[in-house]
């Protein structure tokens, strides 16, 4: 299970927050600025996935921090795996 949260950059020290949680923090986090990923807007994107608990957990923790999950959260969430696996493949060619 995974989520993608939209983190506007004045709300990334209360995000840190939730991300250091006991249960959070036991998930794989990956974050990626907007631009990083070819999106408009000054948002940083949290993708966290993990256990169904720990991504209810997540949900609400950022909701309390009035931050959403991504409306385009499946289109985020392919582009930082995408990005993932060309950087897996460049490390292949590398180390290979």
């Amino acid at each position: 299970m995974y989520a993608v949260f939209a983190v506007p950059r004045e709300k990334m020290s209360d995000a840190r927050r939730v991300l250091a949680d006991d249960i959070i923090s036991r998930q794989s986090i990956i974050t990626r600025e907007a631009r990083a990923l070819g999106l408009e807007g000054e948002i940083e994107y949290v993708l966290i996935e993990g256990s169904d608990e720990a991504i209810k957990r997540a949900i609400d923790m950022f909701s309390e921090i009035n931050v959403k999950k991504a409306e385009n959260e499946e289109d985020v969430y392919k582009k930082i795996k995408a990005e993932e696996e060309s950087a897996a493949d460049g490390m292949g060619l590398i180390f290979g």
